[in-house]
């Protein structure tokens, strides 16, 4: 079958990824400490606040009509209640060349990173972090939210939980010497000179933020601070549908594909109920679901099982399986019956031509569920360039663009006109 002429066909970045100079965000000041888990700083990053114009019409060259990008709070609120109006025309300018370029602007409110004076303010399990978020997305939305139609609030709302089950599995995966870290959709550090750091961390968390543990958002959440995630969703998105009843928005999730094997029946329903059976309360109501898949997990009658000998694996030390994703897309139709819109999907790899393989296989899983009348809106690939994969730096190569280092020259891979190829 053909998708539908509605489908949007995209791909993702996240701004503190792509765009550089994010002086005043928590992840700079992270970055910069002398006890960093971080590799290397995003510095300059791609540049992409400078080069966005040259990157969407790559896109529009190639054919892909949708775009989702975040705009980073820590640009746009420096300082608590101090709004930078320069920042919001630069983002303005960001959705006109998408226009210009018939590409449709989805735009994520917030991507991992926060403004450095929220976090300073008790961060991600502060109640107060719930009105000044909202708050924070019904400026954005007065300035820009005649200008869009698809907005996330946040991006991948439980990574916290996931974060703080690896720290718990990683202590007992050490002890089997297995790999903890490709089971966790999100570049994260947990090598042994990272934890001999973390006391000397503290300390210096102490002198930058004010406190021993910095609540950052992908910092090990609490099940109080989870709930205080959705109830953040839940706020900004009565304060963006005040302003603008007509904005269609969502949640984003990070959910794995999870395969029971035998006797592992039990813990799997536990790990689909923790990664997402227990939002759907919380988000039955949006407009539509953000789903983000890269890989499965396997689960046995004692938790997690490591990727199957011989199985190929990507840099992120995935387990390579595109078939996930229409799995993910049918699970969660099942218990969310709303709209799916897949904002992230992808594979780190220095072969382009697995990822175009990745990409035939998620996209025929996804004609698939349209064509058993599960709707999904569209599909936005990880990512649009290489970029920043957080604390494991820029050694991780998910995009359809390479970019040079030292040059900022972009050049395009064989993957991203394939992937245009779905839209045209």
């Amino acid at each position: 079958m053909s998708l539908p002429k509605t489908f949007l066909v995209g791909a993702s970045t996240a701004a503190h990824q792509v765009e550089g100079n994010n002086i005043h965000s928590d992840y700079w000041a992270q970055e910069h400490m002398e006890y960093t888990s971080f590799n290397e700083p995003s510095g300059e990053a791609c540049d992409h606040y400078h080069r966005y114009a040259e990157d969407i019409k790559l896109m529009a060259k190639a054919g892909l009509n949708a775009y989702r990008f975040s705009i980073e709070w820590a640009r746009v609120e420096p300082k608590p209640g101090e709004f930078d109006e320069a920042e919001i025309e630069h983002y303005r300018d960001v959705i006109r060349c998408c226009r210009e370029n018939g590409i449709e602007p989805i735009v994520t409110m917030h991507h991992f990173t926060s403004p450095k004076w929220l976090i300073e303010q008790g961060g991600w399990e502060n109640e107060a972090t719930v009105e000044k978020f909202a708050a924070y997305c019904r400026y954005v939305t007065e300035k820009l939210g005649d200008e869009l139609n698809y907005v996330c609030t946040i991006n991948e709302a439980n990574m916290g939980l996931q974060i703080a089950a690896i720290s718990r599995r990683y202590m007992m995966m050490m002890q089997k010497k297995q790999k903890a870290e490709g089971q966790v959709q999100v570049g994260i550090n947990l090598q042994n000179p990272f934890m001999e750091r973390m006391k000397k961390q503290a300390m210096e968390n102490m002198q930058v933020f004010g406190t021993a543990q910095p609540q950052v958002f992908v910092s090990s959440r609490t099940p109080e601070g989870d709930i205080l995630v959705m109830k953040a969703h839940q706020a900004a998105k009565a304060a963006m549908k005040a302003v603008n009843p007509n904005l269609k928005i969502g949640i984003t999730l990070s959910l794995h594909d999870i395969q029971a094997q035998p006797g592992g029946e039990e813990n799997a329903l536990k790990e689909w109920t923790e990664e997402f059976l227990h939002y759907v309360p919380y988000i039955k109501d949006d407009d539509f679901f953000g789903l983000q898949n890269y890989t499965r997990t396997l689960m046995g009658p004692e938790g997690s099982l490591p990727v199957p000998d011989g199985a190929e694996t990507t840099q992120m030390d995935y387990e390579y399986y595109p078939e996930g994703l229409a799995h993910v897309i049918r699970k969660v139709y099942e218990a969310l019956p709303i709209p799916i819109m897949v904002t992230e999907n992808g594979i780190a790899t220095a072969d382009d031509t697995r990822r175009v393989a990745f990409i035939t296989e998620a996209m025929k899983g996804i004609e698939g569920c349209i064509e058993d009348g599960i709707p999904v809106l569209g599909y936005c690939h990880w990512s649009l360039m290489d970029n920043f994969e957080w604390q494991k730096g820029f050694s991780m190569t998910f995009g359809l663009i390479a970019v040079d280092r030292a040059t900022q020259k972009r050049m395009p891979k064989p993957s991203l006109e394939f992937l245009g190829s779905y839209a045209r």
